[in-house]
């Protein structure tokens, strides 16, 4: 059938090693999104079990150094939570880029894809055309040879 060789096998090469890359980034990506969500939750849980501490402290009585530790503790738990929201929108935006830029990648591999699979057919419906050609030619021959 003869050697097939794509024109672009070395482009669509690069391309697929592009898209392997742009999985890694976007795996990392979400990995360090899901570590921060994490961390948020953590602390806004931690706020929630302090507020109900300190429902329940109302109730028996507090002293005044206590109010305020409490008080303190609670406004680094919101800059901490405030840090940690930031962090979140950081790491979100940084996974959908990395996102959109694995179906970008994706397409431009396919797109190569496509292009392989319509030039081997071509080649294959050549080859075919050639082999064609030559079995006619084979067959003139033998009808010829048996009229002679």
């Amino acid at each position: 059938m003869g050697n097939y060789s794509y024109k672009f096998e070395k482009i669509l090469g690069l391309k697929e090693n592009e898209k392997h890359d742009a999985q890694a980034r976007y795996g990392e990506a979400v990995k360090a999104f899901e570590i921060a969500a994490e961390e948020l939750y953590r602390l806004l849980k931690k706020k929630e079990d302090l507020h109900a501490l300190q429902q329940e402290k109302l109730v028996s009585g507090l002293s005044v150094s206590e109010i305020r530790h409490n008080q303190l503790f609670a406004d680094n738990l919101e800059n901490l939570i405030s840090y940690s929201q930031q962090t979140v929108m950081k790491a979100r935006e940084n996974m959908n880029i990395w996102q959109n830029r694995l179906i970008e990648k994706n397409m431009e591999v396919k797109k190569y894809e496509k292009m392989k699979e319509k030039d081997f057919k071509k080649f294959k419906d050549h080859v075919k055309a050639i082999e064609k050609i030559e079995m006619d030619d084979v067959s003139i021959q033998t009808f010829l040879s048996k009229e002679n």
